[in-house]
């Protein structure tokens, strides 16, 4: 079954939230671009899933949150992204989710298989769109990028390609963020 035919089955008969998927490479602007599809609605929530393990990572995270207002509350959530949703998301009316790469990488990080993984987006993607909101996801295009020299990075690439796939038959809008500017895909 496809993710497309997965994603219509799912969503069948419900209320439904809005998603819109966000992907571009490293400092394409896709969280500016993210930010500004989410709009002024509140309740807002940004669910964040990066983690300041070190001192680069920790400074990254202090000029994200600095480029979001004070109307915005921020719920770091490395692991449990699709729980969060199913219990607060419908507490919002946007929620920016930033950034599936960083879930993805955590999830890896922690043993979990590859058929583990997209169940979980399966189930991620039924919670954002139980939530009622308008949900924008952030996530990295790594296969525009160059192959990575040893295995365990190119299977890593190739799962978060298909990680976006899933993502994208999944939303209702998708775009690319190049150097700032966006393309809408769908």
């Amino acid at each position: 079954m496809s993710p497309r035919t997965r994603s219509k089955r799912r969503s069948a008969g419900r209320r439904k939230g809005r998603i819109i998927v966000v992907l571009g490479g490293a400092s394409s602007g896709k969280s500016e671009i993210a930010l500004q599809l989410a709009g002024s609605q509140e309740p807002r929530a940004f669910v964040a899933t990066g983690q300041g393990l070190d001192d680069e990572m920790a400074e990254r995270i202090a000029r994200h949150r600095a480029t979001r207002s004070a109307e915005w509350q921020t719920i770091e959530e490395p692991l449990d992204v699709e729980a969060w949703f199913s219990t607060q998301g419908a507490e919002y009316r946007i929620i920016l989710f930033d950034c599936a790469t960083l879930w993805l990488s955590n999830l890896v990080g922690i043993g979990l298989v590859e058929s583990v993984i997209l169940a979980r987006v399966d189930t991620l993607l039924d919670a954002m769109r139980c939530t009622g909101a308008k949900v924008i996801i952030v996530s990295n295009e790594l296969g525009s990028g160059l192959v990575p020299a040893d295995p365990l990075g190119r299977a890593f690439r190739d799962l978060s390609g298909r990680v976006n796939q899933c993502l994208a038959a999944g939303a209702d809008e998708a775009y690319l963020a190049v150097s700032g500017l966006r393309l809408r895909l769908k």
